[in-house]
């Protein structure tokens, strides 16, 4: 069912579309920074920090199926859905409760989704977001996206299931640079 202006439910009817609406412009659509404010707002970092510019592009990127850069409620819904799963996950690992997860417990954090790595990739995935062996809530969820985005990535393109894939340079430089 279609909403004037938003195409969402009305605010009695989703606690969500209240956060949405209170960012989104007359278009109905949220940017990397409405993103951040909206998500800061409704609680979704929890008791973490709030989201980073960065992420909040990369998760834009990963639900703009439309390529506006922008997100719509029925997007932001999604967004929250996957984000509730991966904070539960992030506070499972977090067992010291101290806001971060450290290598190994990544790795099993990742794995646990489906995500299998090899310890070649998990080590870049320390380097590039960890902070003296330490991974926050933040690029928790920034590490979630890129791998989820770049396994979808290879997955359309990996079309004999075999592990393998074919990717035209301009074309990988494209799923690449949107993450």
């Amino acid at each position: 069912m279609a909403y004037p202006g938003y195409g969402a439910p009305p605010a009695g009817q989703d606690p969500l579309y209240g956060y949405f609406t209170a960012v989104a412009g007359q278009d109905g659509q949220i940017s990397a920074d409405e993103l951040q404010q909206c998500l800061t707002q409704s609680g979704m970092a929890g008791s973490y920090k709030p989201f980073s510019l960065e992420t909040c592009r990369l998760m834009i990127s990963m639900l703009d199926r439309d390529m506006s850069g922008t997100m719509g409620f029925h997007e932001f819904k999604e967004l929250s859905n996957v984000l509730s799963g991966w904070k539960a996950t992030f506070m499972s690992y977090d067992r010291d409760h101290s806001g971060t997860v450290e290598g190994p417990e990544l790795q099993h954090a990742l794995t646990a989704m489906g995500f299998n790595l090899s310890p070649q990739a998990m080590n870049i995935i320390m380097k590039r977001n960890s902070t003296n062996g330490r991974i926050g809530f933040d690029d928790f969820i920034t590490c979630c996206i890129r791998v989820r985005a770049l396994t979808d990535q290879f997955r359309r393109r990996d079309t004999s299931h075999s592990g393998q894939a074919m990717f035209q340079y301009d074309d990988f430089m494209q799923v690449t640079m949107s993450l």
